[in-house]
């Protein structure tokens, strides 16, 4: 018998199986960087509607964001944004804070430690649950690490009662 016939056995080849193995285990990884919505007081997490990405450039009322939708479609209404708090809309990847009374901030929800989404905002800083980073809700600044860089402003316009991605 040759080795030839030895190696010809039905089933999955080796990079096959090692191939499934690894694309299961980065599934699971991807989930577990999803974390869990926070119902603290003072937070809050929106996933319910669809629209712009914003983009992380600029300043509240200056700079750039936006999308495909950006200043089209109504992303809150002020009286959704707490005092001292602020809420993730996780589908447009922003959040928009209220750090005083009608002064509105927004912005990227991507933890700028490794990428992970921002979950919730409580005591005055945006939580990311991956490794514990703490941003600031008037400026977006590392409040805690292990981030070094501040959370992107993002660019919003606020009309009325109506708070929209600029």
């Amino acid at each position: 018998m040759t080795s030839a016939s030895l190696t010809s056995a039905s089933g999955p080849a080796r990079r096959t199986v090692v191939a499934a193995a690894g694309a299961a285990g980065l599934a699971v990884a991807l989930t577990a960087c999803g974390g869990s919505d926070d119902d603290t007081p003072g937070s809050s997490v929106d996933s319910g509607s669809t629209g712009a990405s914003p983009d992380g450039g600029g300043e509240s009322g200056g700079g750039s964001g936006g999308g495909e939708n950006a200043g089209t479609d109504p992303l809150a209404s002020t009286a959704d944004i707490p005092e001292g708090g602020g809420k993730v809309f996780a589908d447009r990847k922003v959040v928009v804070t209220q750090p005083t009374a009608g002064e509105f901030k927004a912005f990227s929800a991507t933890c700028t430690h490794q990428g992970c989404a921002v979950k919730s905002i409580a005591d005055g800083v945006i939580n990311c649950p991956c490794h514990n980073s703490n941003f600031s809700i008037t400026d977006g600044s590392v409040q805690s690490g292990p981030a070094t860089k501040p959370l992107p402003a993002v660019e919003i316009t606020v009309s009325g009662d109506s708070i929209t991605l600029a």
